[in-house]
């Protein structure tokens, strides 16, 4: 009798390779793995071919946590927040053609690191930010205008990073930390 050849293991992709730094990353700043667990852990997800090398990685950390995500679209018009809200985890704004302004200085911000998708067609965005936020808009694509932001040069440690990502048509998108 002649046995099936076994299924090849699943190989993984940079995505799940990224998605896995990032909540190795996110462990860490929360507490849950020390720096040399992060360092270790880090290298086996870098180095790591099959999926099942990566669950092992992220076996023993907590569960992500549900809800952490919300969205925000309009098909024209304005998209608002500001005031005191909770601000998720990712929080992704769709528009057409319109304006958008998030003002998250006096927000909650309960994550250490917050991810904001833009996907705007038109029109432009405005984003301010905490006295003590850190701002990375490495992963947003603009098709017209380029991004408005000048980093602080003396910020305080233990601010929220703000990562922008997404696309921007036609439009412009200006960030600025509040003054207070």
């Amino acid at each position: 009798m002649t046995s099936l050849p076994e299924d090849p293991p699943s190989l993984i992709s940079e995505h799940d390779r990224d998605t896995a730094v990032q909540r190795l990353q996110e462990a860490y700043s929360e507490g849950h793995i020390s720096h040399e667990e992060l360092d270790e852990r880090l290298h086996q997800a870098l180095t790591s071919k099959t999926h099942s090398e990566l669950v092992s990685v992220l076996d023993s950390l907590p569960e992500e946590v549900a809800g952490t995500t919300s969205t925000i679209a309009a098909a024209g018009g304005r998209i608002q927040r500001r005031g005191t809200w909770r601000v998720p985890r990712i929080l992704k704004v769709e528009s057409a053609f319109g304006r958008v302004r998030l003002d998250l200085s006096r927000a909650v911000i309960e994550h250490p690191v917050v991810d904001i998708e833009l996907q705007l067609g038109t029109g432009k965005a405005k984003i301010t930010v905490p006295r003590d936020a850190i701002v990375d808009v490495e992963e947003l694509h603009t098709g017209w205008k380029d991004t408005l932001y000048k980093t602080r040069r003396r910020s305080r440690p233990g601010g929220p990073r703000i990562r922008i990502s997404g696309t921007m048509g036609f439009g412009r998108l200006k960030i600025r930390h509040a003054r207070r």
